[in-house]
């Protein structure tokens, strides 16, 4: 859509869309296809179960249950007036659950656009549009499900930031030199992680970033290989094991420098290069998603 000149996208933001979601507007969209009166109570009695607080029950006249099956199926029920709407006026639109985005090709027919979402979100479906959140801006910084746009060579898929925080987070966590577990575990951890991630990121265009973040958790590893030999002479053993001369192999393993700038330093790249963490198995996120673009 961004090539074909939609350059402008429209985020619309429903103001806690899941807890205000009108119970006889959605039971009224429900029963245009549902004719089965027992189902619309039994849908009906799940929508008005209520909550429990302080062990007493508390009717609810609007919301939907959250963690269930049913919830994202009554959203998508519950918005399909703005689908069908935005299909008739012949916009370009994205839509998961609440998640709304609007390609248009100018900011006036953006403003246009975000002010009859509004309008039939809040009069019709009786929601409530978060106007402090929601947003007009160039489309390549449009954010949907973790994705996002950039342009070099025409317009391709990045990963958007916030997602890149919580894969550097996680991975913090997995290389933690505080988490005392053996490195086969780790490994096996790290494996799993990356294999789900870059499955769901996988279209994402965006090598170079992927060999920044393996260069990066490799090092996290490195000191924690350091860490594992602890005493001056294993550290000098195991770097001759692995090829380093004696001298400099003394020389490291007496430094007094930390872990995090040994695991940067030749000596230590040289001694655990790419090649020996892929002989103990770790995948990392370019060859991940180099696997993804071959098969």
């Amino acid at each position: 859509m961004i090539e074909q000149g939609y350059r402008w996208v429209v985020e619309v933001d429903l103001d806690a869309f899941f807890d205000r979601v009108n119970h006889d507007v959605l039971m009224a969209r429900v029963a245009r296809k549902v004719n089965d009166k027992r189902l619309l109570k039994l849908i009906r009695r799940y929508l008005e179960a209520g909550i429990m607080a302080d062990g007493v029950r508390q009717a609810v006249s609007q919301g939907t249950p959250q963690g269930s099956p049913l919830s994202p199926l009554l959203s998508n029920i519950m918005l399909d007036d703005f689908d069908q709407e935005f299909w008739a006026r012949g916009h370009r639109f994205v839509r998961y659950a609440d998640d709304i985005r609007v390609f248009v090709k100018s900011k006036r027919a953006a403003e246009r656009v975000l002010e009859q979402g509004t309008r039939l979100l809040e009069q019709r479906l009786k929601l409530r549009v978060n106007q402090a959140k929601s947003s007009i801006a160039p489309a390549t910084t449009a954010v949907l499900l973790g994705f996002g746009f950039f342009t070099t060579s025409g317009v391709k898929i990045r990963v958007a930031p916030k997602a890149w925080q919580r894969a550097k987070a996680r991975i913090r966590s997995l290389t933690s030199r505080r988490w005392s577990v053996a490195m086969e575990y780790r490994i096996m951890r790290l494996n799993q992680y990356v294999r789900g991630w870059m499955g769901y990121f996988r279209l994402a265009d965006t090598p170079r970033k992927f060999r920044d973040l393996d260069e990066w958790f490799r090092r996290r590893l490195r000191q924690i290989r350091w860490k594992e030999w602890k005493r001056v002479r294993t550290k000098v053993a195991n770097l001759r094991t692995l090829g380093i001369r004696a001298d400099l192999a003394w020389q490291w393993g007496m430094s007094s420098r930390g872990y995090w700038r040994i695991a940067g330093s030749p000596v230590l790249t040289r001694a655990l290069p790419n090649r020996y963490w892929d002989r103990q198995g770790l995948i990392t996120f370019h060859h991940a998603w180099a696997r993804f673009h071959t098969t």
